[in-house]
C-alpha cells in the first residue's frame, strides 16, 4: 500500500491511475490524514443497471385532459 498527497495525485494522476490499476492500493492523503483510496475497479462490484423508466412511462394510462386544466383548477382553489 503506498500513500501519497493530494498534491503528488494532481502532479501525476496518469501514473498513479496505472499502478492502482495493476492492483495496487494507494491511499490518499491531505496534510497527511487518509480521506481517499484509488485502486483498481473491480466488475463484478459494479452497480446494477437502471430500470427503463420510458417503458413504465408508455404503460402509464394517458390522460384524458390537458395538464392545464388540472393547474388552472388547483390555482382558482387557492
Amino acid at each position: 500500500m503506498k500513500k501519497i498527497s493530494i498534491r503528488e495525485l494532481h502532479l501525476d494522476t496518469g501514473r498513479w491511475v496505472r499502478r492502482a490499476a495493476g492492483k495496487e492500493r494507494i491511499v490518499i492523503t491531505d496534510r497527511g490524514i487518509p480521506v481517499a483510496t484509488l485502486s483498481s475497479f473491480d466488475p463484478s462490484a459494479s452497480f446494477k443497471s437502471l430500470p427503463n423508466r420510458l417503458r413504465q412511462i408508455r404503460r402509464m394510462p394517458r390522460i384524458a385532459t390537458d395538464s392545464s386544466v388540472y393547474i388552472s383548477e388547483m390555482r382558482d382553489r387557492t
